[in-house]
């Protein structure tokens, strides 16, 4: 067992969770961050251009450089898995490859996983054609033609944000309905650059240095330049759920605006939350109001 008490532990390697802990680190908190996929989400992402102050960086790039400037201003990091969260009268114990860590509060940010179609060529070809993100990745798609993977709200959002884009977009649908919002649905069957495709499946993304084309499950060839999955995505909040605290009907952590959760001491901020706009942006900032409530939090009930 780890006897150090640390004074922040930031669970999540992401944009919010390294914004956390550069702050927790700025107001002299003992921090120690847990980043099992270092640099988070955005590190799939092909490039980032609506960051404000950064014109352009690649997703990569970008969770790297919030990463060492978290670790340059003082947190510690540890790049193992965090498998389970207690609290313990005032203390939290975080258990890590076997190891437990002590900490009198505690910011969450463990974001979410997007859903894949689990078909081949996907791995493959992700960010040679494979995106997640029409809102990051649309613009690198002007004058191309491309298919959004998905019947619901997002599904048509990420239609409508690519329409604007690109020459033409179809709109995979494997049921023969969508279920997004009537506006928004209104919006692309209005547009004459979509196509919404009615029961139509991916059997497979096929290429070469990038993806060319995919296989429909009737085993029909559609050529394309591009594929953007829009199925939902996993919010990563079983570890905050065995602790007890409340998500809503989407396992979303519920926070105030100060990224507070019901649980005393336990902070939470990024796309795990309920927060509405899951942005990079967003994120950093309830990740910095975090590190806030943290240092607040620890003046009040332990100095």
């Amino acid at each position: 067992m780890n006897t150090e008490i640390y004074d922040a532990i930031v669970v999540g390697g992401g944009v919010s969770g390294a914004a956390a802990a550069m702050y927790c680190a700025r107001f002299n908190l003992k921090t120690l961050g847990f980043a099992t996929l270092p640099g988070g989400l955005i590190t799939t992402t092909h490039m980032v251009e609506n960051y404000p102050g950064i014109k352009q960086i690649t997703g990569p790039a970008m969770g790297q450089v919030f990463l060492e400037h978290a670790m340059e201003t003082g947190a510690e990091y540890n790049f193992s898995t965090v498998t389970k969260i207690e609290k313990k009268d005032d203390v939290f114990v975080i258990i890590a490859s076997g190891k437990e860590f002590q900490s009198r509060t505690v910011i969450y940010s463990t974001g979410t996983e997007h859903k894949h179609l689990g078909v081949p060529g996907e791995e493959e070809f992700k960010n040679k054609g494979v995106s997640y993100c029409a809102l990051c990745d649309a613009a690198f798609f002007k004058e191309k033609t491309v298919a959004v993977v998905g019947g619901g709200d997002t599904a048509a959002i990420d239609a409508n944000i690519l329409a604007q884009h690109c020459k033409k977009v179809y709109v995979l649908v494997r049921k023969d309905f969508m279920r997004a919002e009537p506006t928004n649905q209104d919006r692309i069957e209005a547009d004459p650059k979509v196509e919404i495709c009615y029961e139509t499946e991916i059997a497979e993304i096929c290429g070469e240095d990038k993806m060319t084309h995919v296989i429909l499950k009737d085993g029909s060839r559609m050529d394309l330049d591009g594929v953007f999955i829009a199925i939902g995505w996993n919010t990563n909040s079983a570890l905050a759920q065995d602790l007890g605290v409340e998500l809503n009907a989407r396992n979303e952590v519920i926070i105030t605006r100060q990224s507070e959760t019901n649980i005393a001491g336990f902070f939470a901020a990024g796309d795990v939350t309920d927060a509405k706009f899951k942005q990079a942006i967003i994120g950093a900032g309830e990740g910095v109001y975090a590190s806030v409530m943290a240092y607040d939090y620890i003046q009040k009930n332990f100095r």
